[in-house]
This record gives structure tokens, sequence and C-alpha cells, in this order.
């Protein structure tokens, strides 16, 4: 009787917490996968068509492979990307930086073809050169599912 008790308790504290601390808390699994870039023209997207406006300013963005593309819900979603490795030494930039790319694209469909076929996200250009070396043609990731706005981003590593 008294250990029912306890773990009534003890979950109900749990809830409180997890309750009273409110979106300061999130929880972030990285995926691991690979990435390949490709090259304009972007347009059109399986996502916006034509509009120009689909393009983040920093052209940090990218095609959802079919694991990623969720039958189109992807469409829109913000990922954090991390080179972790790649089939030659050098293959990731250095400083390891992690960048954030916004969905555009199905990596299946897009007008312009990517460096590797079958890949988790296929990055633009500028994404891609940004935390890799172009002249490989594809290299592994990790990313995470970006739940917070820019303001409130933890990058969980």
């Amino acid at each position: 009787m008294y250990q029912l008790f306890y773990c009534r308790t003890y979950a109900l504290l749990i809830c409180l917490f997890l309750f009273r601390s409110g979106p300061t808390i999130q929880f972030a699994r990285a995926d691991i996968g690979m990435a390949s870039q490709y090259v304009p023209p972007y347009t059109p997207t399986a996502c916006y068509g034509d509009d120009r406006s689909q393009f983040p300013t920093s052209n940090l963005f990218a095609a959802a492979g079919e694991g990623t593309w969720d039958g189109g819900a992807a469409c829109g979603r913000q990922y954090l990307v991390r080179c972790i490795n790649g089939p030659k030494r050098g293959s990731c930039k250095p400083d390891f930086q992690t960048i954030r790319v916004r969905v555009v694209d199905r990596a299946q469909t897009s007008v312009s073809r990517p460096t590797k076929e079958v890949t988790s996200l296929v990055l633009s250009n500028t994404a891609y050169m940004t935390i890799a070396d172009p002249s490989v043609p594809f290299v592994n990731i990790e990313f995470w599912y970006c739940f917070a706005s820019k303001e409130q981003l933890t990058i969980p590593f």
C-alpha cells in the first residue's frame, strides 16, 4: 500500500515539475543519416512551387529524402544539421559547425538532381559548403528537428 502511495506521489511530482517548467524544457532526439548537395535551379519545388519567398535569405535550405519527407509534412520543417564524417579524411569542415536548414522540396522529385541518391537530406549548395567539402558527394550527418524559435534555440550537445 505504501509503495503504491509513494509511486503515485513521485509521478505527480514529476508531472507538476514538467508542467511548471513549461516551454523551457525541450526534448530532442538526433537522427543519423546522409546528406548530399544539389545546385540551382531549385524551382519549382514540391512544397511551394515557384514561390521565391520559400527560400531563406541565408540560402540554408534542403530537400527531404524519402525517410524524412513524411508524406509532405516535412515542408517548412527546420532541422539542425551537423556533419560527422564522410568517405574521406577532411570531408567535414574542421569546426564541425551546426547549421539550421528549412525543408522546401522533396529530393525524389527535385528539378536539380542530388550528388547522391537516397539520402536523408539534400542540402542547398550554400548549406552543404558550410559544413562539408563540396568536392565530396555525400557526408554522414546528425540532424535534429527544431521545436523552438531561433531565439529559444539550444543545441543538444
